[in-house]
C-alpha cells in the first residue's frame, strides 16, 4: 500500500490542493451569506472606499452590536491618515478592519461592508501589537524598529501600510521624533508613498496635516458625561484634543486614590505648561528672580525670547528638552 501511495503521491497532493481551494471558496461563500458580506468593486486607482466596514472577527465574537465605520482613502489625496483618540476607543480595531477587508478582497472573498471600492495592493505591511523576543536579546522596541525598518525599505506606492503607535516603546521625545520622521518619509519618498494608516497618541504629529498635502487627521469619537467617557466607536475627521488616559484608567478599576492623585499631577503639569506659554510671550514671571541661580535665570531669559509660533512642534520640544537638560546640569 505504501508503495502504491508513493507512486501516486503527486496526484494525491494535487487533489488535496484542489480540495483545499474548493473548501476555502465554500467557506468564503458560507461566511458571506451568513454575515451580509458584499462583493467589492475593483479599482485601478490606489484607493480604499468602504461604506459601513466591519471587523470580521470582532463582529463575530462581540457580545454587543458592532459599530461600522466608513473609510475613504485615495493615495494622491488623503493617502496618509493619522488616527488619534483614547485607548479602548477603537483605533486598533479600525486599522485591522481596513487591512482585513483589503486582504479578504484580494483572496477572492466578499467583504464585511455595505459597499466597497478597492484598489489592488502589492503588499500589506503591518506594525501592530507588541511582543518581546528576550531570548534573542530583542526588546519590544527593537522588534518594533526591525519591523518598521522592513516596511520603510520595502513598501511601494501600491502598498498598504498599517502602523499602530510606533515609537511608544521608548522615551517620549525619541518616540515622537521617530513617528514624525516616519510619516514624513512615507509622504515624501518618490517610490514608497502608498496608503498609510497611522494610529498614535503623539498628538503633535497631527500638525503634519498643515504642511503635508497627503496627510489627513481622523479621531475615534468619545462623549464626556458626568466625568466619564462614552466610547462612540466612530472614526470622524479631525484630530483628538486629548487622550482621556485618566478616565480610561478609572474604567479599568485603578484605585480611586491613584486616580485622584493623577488628576492633581495632571492639573499641576497643565498649569506649568500654561505658565511656560505665558513666559514665552513676554509676561513677567510671578516669582522673584533673585531666588534663582544663574542657570535658572538663563533659562527664564531664553524662554522670554522664545518664539514658539515660528517653530515646528519638534523644534519646540527639542528646545524645551535642551533647556531642561541645562537646568539639570
Amino acid at each position: 500500500m505504501l508503495e502504491a501511495i508513493s507512486r501516486s503521491a503527486t496526484k494525491i497532493l494535487a487533489t488535496a490542493g484542489a480540495v483545499g481551494q474548493v473548501d476555502a471558496l465554500c467557506s468564503f461563500a458560507s461566511i458571506a451569506g451568513r454575515n451580509r458580506y458584499v462583493r467589492a468593486s475593483l479599482s485601478d486607482a490606489a484607493e480604499i472606499v468602504i461604506e459601513d466596514g466591519r471587523h470580521p472577527v470582532i463582529e463575530a465574537i462581540a457580545s454587543e452590536r458592532f459599530i461600522p465605520n466608513n473609510t475613504e482613502i485615495v493615495r494622491d489625496g488623503n493617502g496618509i491618515q493619522i488616527i488619534t483618540g483614547p485607548n479602548m476607543g477603537g483605533k486598533s480595531t479600525y486599522l485591522r478592519q481596513v487591512a482585513l477587508i483589503v486582504l479578504l478582497n484580494q483572496a477572492g472573498s466578499f467583504v464585511p461592508a455595505a459597499s466597497a471600492r478597492l484598489g489592488i495592493f502589492d503588499r500589506i505591511f503591518t506594525r501592530v501589537g507588541a511582543s518581546d523576543q528576550l531570548a534573542r536579546g530583542e526588546s519590544t522596541f527593537m522588534v518594533e524598529m526591525h519591523e518598521t525598518a522592513n516596511i520603510l525599505h520595502n513598501a511601494t506606492d501600491r502598498s498598504l501600510v498599517v502602523l499602530d503607535e510606533v515609537g511608544r516603546g521608548t522615551a517620549t521625545f525619541d518616540g515622537l521624533s521617530l513617528a514624525w520622521a516616519i510619516i514624513e518619509y512615507l509622504h515624501d519618498h518618490p517610490t514608497r508613498s502608498g496608503i498609510t494608516l497611522f494610529a498614535t497618541h503623539y498628538h503633535e504629529v497631527t500638525d503634519l496635516a498643515k504642511t503635508k498635502s497627503r496627510v489627513a487627521n481622523f479621531n475615534v469619537a468619545v462623549k464626556e458625561w458626568n466625568d466619564q467617557i462614552i466610547f462612540l466607536r466612530k472614526v470622524v475627521p479631525g484630530a483628538a484634543d486629548k487622550s482621556y488616559g485618566i478616565q480610561v484608567a478609572k474604567l479599568a478599576g485603578i484605585p480611586s486614590s491613584v486616580i485622584d492623585r493623577a488628576r492633581e499631577i495632571l492639573a499641576t503639569l497643565e498649569r506649568k505648561e500654561r505658565d511656560l506659554v505665558e513666559e514665552t510671550r513676554g509676561h513677567a514671571p510671578s516669582h522673584q528672580l533673585s531666588l534663582f541661580d544663574s542657570r535658572e535665570r538663563d533659562v527664564i531669559d531664553a524662554l522670554r525670547i522664545l518664539q514658539p509660533e515660528a517653530m515646528t512642534p519638534i523644534q519646540a520640544l527639542n528646545e524645551l528638552q535642551r533647556l531642561k537638560e541645562k537646568l539639570e546640569k
